[in-house]
């Protein structure tokens, strides 16, 4: 994933994600703000945040919640994983919170302060170039299932001849390519998002780490999983086979260079489930929000496959197929 790696494993939310094993380093001390209950009420919980930049906007989350008394947040900002923030208080009804300049390469923190008005949390923030930005936010959704779902036909996403049915995020170069009936990330490069939209789906991709790459598999565009061989060092949710910054791989299986490895991952709402290699390492855990390097943050809306192509080294595709519910 795309934000400098000492931030991303500085700043990796180990109790509030229910990361097993993970270590971090010291973080600031979230400052906090006596507010009555009835007054916090309406902030708690998930929110899907849009930031909007002349020019473009940023998909975004946040988490409020009370522990201890306190007021805490989290959140996955314009890339990078989740991370703890320093500030959040509600006073005479607006919510404000701070996420530091480190985490968002930016020469000022940058301070959100919003307002509820019946169900949207809305309000600005100074942005990166020093004007006044939008911010909007939606309670995230449930994303809850009505059952067992029924099945479809499966669709073949890559040909393996070319990229019909795929678009890079901008131009080139570098390109991604197709060699020996592969598909192959470009290093350093754009994203290749995927033109069919699913809600919930199966997915079987195969997928070979070059040497000292990184990659991931998107979900609906929003959720990403891991494939990488240089990570060692980051928390357990940036290795292969996590759901970046949210769940980490159990067990995690070893890393492997120039070998053909697989990924079937069932999409439920919000309950994924990550096989490797035939091994179960992620079992129906619930994804909290969106990953850094998201398309949008609708997650209620039917999203693409897209494959990360902005990180190094190269990474080889191949089987991807994705077998939607009816």
């Amino acid at each position: 994933m795309n934000l400098q790696r000492t931030v991303l494993a500085a700043t990796m939310v180990c109790a509030a994600i229910s990361t097993a094993g993970c270590s971090h380093k010291s973080q600031p001390a979230t400052e906090t703000v006596t507010s009555t209950a009835a007054s916090v009420e309406p902030f708690l919980g998930r929110w899907d945040l849009t930031l909007k930049a002349p020019g473009r906007d940023y998909p975004s989350w946040l988490e409020i919640r009370q522990q201890n008394g306190e007021l805490k947040a989290q959140m996955v900002g314009r890339s990078g994983n989740a991370r703890p923030l320093p500030k959040v208080e509600v006073t005479d009804g607006v919510v404000t919170f701070v996420s530091p300049k480190e985490d968002e390469e930016s020469k000022a923190d940058l301070v959100f302060q919003g307002k509820l008005v019946a169900a949207t949390l809305s309000g600005t923030l100074t942005g990166l170039d020093g004007t006044s930005w939008q911010w909007v936010g939606q309670r995230a959704p449930a994303l809850e299932s009505a059952g067992v779902p029924q099945w479809g036909e499966p669709i073949r996403l890559f040909n393996g001849k070319d990229l019909t049915g795929w678009k890079m995020d901008r131009p080139g170069p570098p390109f991604w390519t197709v060699h020996n009936g592969n598909l192959v990330s470009p290093g350093n490069g754009p994203e290749l998002i995927g033109d069919h939209k699913f809600q919930d789906f199966k997915l079987h991709i195969e997928f070979n780490n070059g040497p000292n790459s990184n990659s991931g598999v998107y979900l609906r565009g929003r959720y990403e999983v891991q494939m990488e061989n240089e990570s060692a060092a980051e928390p357990p949710s940036h290795h292969t086979g996590g759901v970046y910054g949210f769940l980490a791989p159990s067990p995690e299986l070893p890393r492997k260079t120039g070998e053909w490895q697989s990924f079937d991952i069932t999409l439920i709402g919000r309950k994924v489930t990550v096989v490797q290699n035939g091994k179960t390492v992620i079992d129906n855990q619930e994804i909290p929000g969106i990953t850094g390097g998201a398309l949008d943050s609708h997650e209620e809306l039917p999203g693409p496959i897209y494959l990360q192509g902005t990180e190094k080294g190269h990474v080889a595709f191949r089987n991807i197929l994705v077998t939607p519910a009816k």
